[in-house]
């Protein structure tokens, strides 16, 4: 027989399979026993349907016979035996073009929490409306694919307790003010470094991490930084050691030992000398002050880079430490918008000096706070830098100034307002200034007669008296003013 010639009975098979060649001679005494036990011993369990209802039940598996399957099922439509979802497939393998279909996997409801998963095909035995369903117990799968995922969630909560753990470690690194490394003990490369570390070796993190240890120390001091990693390999810390980084700064440094997988890795910490540590007597103390003055403090250099800060000034930026801020561009935190800093170092530059320049403190969390900015130019060897005091005025200027209380008298003292007071308040209060100033002129001219007064500013008797209340002029009666209530 050709073996593609479709064989009775070979329903659910498609064209890909090899069917027997001599099935009809050497299958023909089979009688309906045998067949009965070969479908049993091929399947976990077998249904016998006619017109879409299960005639009988076979069950081949011990765990399946627990479920009782063969009382329960016998007599029903086999697609009410099967979850909702799973409908659609028993229409797949009942229908006419069955032959196609391979095998279908389906949930049946059982009393336990969760559905009975079989996996089934479907084979026509006859001329009528009659298949033998072959069924496979899928639990077994269903347990390792479920332990699967559990063991998959379980591997995501580890993952993010490391990650969560990393951050902390990566917070903790960065915020320790002490200059810290991570070295390879075998091969001297550096794979971390805090922003301590990169500020005392002169160098961003990204070029620093991957480089060798010995390239910023100087050549003298190799033999001194291999002894220490020997000790430190051997005891777990070593001694600290004295180098010179290179170009030429004078540092400490000391190692610790652990281990990760099969390397060793060593923590090196590095104790450099601050400039404030040399200085002693009178300029210690005065540093110290100018470290816990109240108001701020900052020196940058002629591109405008923050060199140095006090804790006054970090403090009104809203920072923690030195690595916030140094290397950052004062416009970042200081001045409305870029014109303030340029009329602030144009006017530096000319003068050399200058005192009490309103403008704002920028914080990177918070509303913006007034100022007021005094600066002076500080010659040095490597050029110009600026030095500025950046004082609160917050309290001060607790709500917008007003010209009312203490108005003033010449046009220099206006132009002082500018940039402390909008221009709308000063145009509106210099108007009031005008007219008190016209009116106490005009009735010193008329000896306090309001009547001529009023004639000689061009305005009624009760408009004058209106304004004269509203300026809150402290004005006497005149000869003028008795003849008219006369």
């Amino acid at each position: 027989m050709d073996a593609k010639t479709p064989v009775p009975g070979q329903r659910g098979l498609d064209e890909l399979t090899v069917p027997f060649e001599a099935s009809d001679v050497l299958l023909s005494n089979l009688d309906a026993e045998a067949t009965a036990q070969i479908v049993m011993a091929a399947a976990d369990l077998a249904l016998i349907i006619e017109n879409g209802v299960i005639r009988d039940v076979a069950v081949g598996n011990s765990e399946l016979m627990r479920e009782e399957l063969h009382k329960h099922w016998r007599e029903k439509p086999w697609i009410e035996t099967v979850t909702v979802e799973s409908r659609s497939k028993i229409e797949e393998l009942l229908s006419p073009h069955g032959a196609s279909v391979r095998w279908r996997e389906v949930n049946h409801p059982s009393d336990s929490a969760l559905d009975l998963p079989i996996k089934y095909t479907a084979v026509k035995i006859g001329p009528d409306d009659r298949y033998v369903a072959l069924g496979r117990d899928l639990r077994a799968i269903s347990n390792l694919q479920q332990r699967l995922v559990e063991a998959h969630q379980a591997m995501e909560r580890d993952y993010a307790r490391l990650r969560e753990a990393e951050a902390r470690y990566k917070m903790l690194f960065e915020a320790a003010s002490e200059a810290v490394m991570i070295v390879n003990a075998r091969t001297l490369v550096i794979e971390d470094v805090n922003s301590a570390a990169a500020a005392v070796l002169g160098a961003t993190s990204q070029k620093i991490e991957g480089a060798n240890l010995a390239d910023f120390v100087h050549s003298d001091d190799h033999r001194a930084m291999d002894v220490m990693f020997v000790e430190a390999s051997r005891t777990g810390a070593s001694s600290t050691v004295d180098v010179r980084l290179l170009p030429s700064q004078p540092a400490r440094l000391s190692a610790s030992a652990f281990r990760r997988d099969r390397a060793m890795l060593m923590i090196v910490r590095i104790h450099v000398d601050r400039a404030a540590d040399a200085v002693s007597g009178p300029r210690k103390s005065l540093l110290s002050a100018l470290e816990h003055l109240p108001d701020g403090l900052v020196i940058v250099d002629k591109s405008q880079r923050l060199i140095a800060s006090n804790a006054a000034f970090k403090v009104l930026a809203n920072v923690s430490s030195d690595q916030q801020l140094k290397g950052t561009e004062l416009q970042a935190c200081l001045g409305r918008s870029a014109t303030d800093l340029n009329v602030l170092f144009s006017t530096l530059k000319k003068h050399g000096i200058i005192r009490n320049f309103a403008t704002v403190m920028r914080a990177d969390f918070g509303s913006d706070e007034p100022v007021e900015v005094s600066a002076v130019i500080a010659p040095s060897d490597d050029g110009d830098l600026y030095a500025l005091s950046v004082r609160s005025v917050a309290r001060r200027l607790s709500a917008t100034p007003s010209l009312g209380e203490q108005l003033p008298n010449t046009a220099s003292q206006f132009t002082e307002l500018v940039g402390r007071v909008p221009l709308k308040d000063i145009v509106r209060d210099s108007t009031v200034l005008i007219e008190k100033l016209c009116i106490e002129a005009a009735l010193e001219i008329t000896d306090n007669n309001r009547a001529s007064a009023a004639e000689m500013l061009g305005l009624s008797r009760q408009g004058l008296y209106s304004k004269i209340k509203r300026s809150g002029l402290d004005v006497g009666i005149g000869r003028g003013d008795l003849d008219d209530d006369l």
